[in-house]
């Protein structure tokens, strides 16, 4: 959700289609707002979602374990791993 109390200084510009332009319309009168409003919140929430899913994950006390033992174990050579890294690879 966006905070009331930052200014909003920044402009975004986002083509559309006519239906999609419609649809955005209708759904933002449907909750009572703007369609700035409307795409501003969706957007803040998305993001919110997409960067949370890269910053955390959550663990039950089995699989805590289990990760943190893996993180724990000693480092043992990955010889396939080698080789691939050091291929030259479909792009170069």
């Amino acid at each position: 959700m966006t905070s009331p109390n930052l200014s909003k200084t920044e402009r975004i510009d986002v083509r559309t289609s006519g239906p999609v332009k419609l649809l955005l319309q209708e759904a933002a009168r449907s909750v009572h707002k703007n369609v700035s409003e409307f795409l501003l919140d969706a957007g803040v929430t998305a993001a919110n979602l997409a960067l949370s899913e890269r910053r955390q994950f959550v663990l039950d006390d089995e699989r805590w374990s289990a990760f943190q033992e893996a993180l724990d174990r000693p480092v043992q050579p990955k010889p396939r791993l080698a080789k691939l890294l050091s291929e030259r690879g479909v792009l170069g």
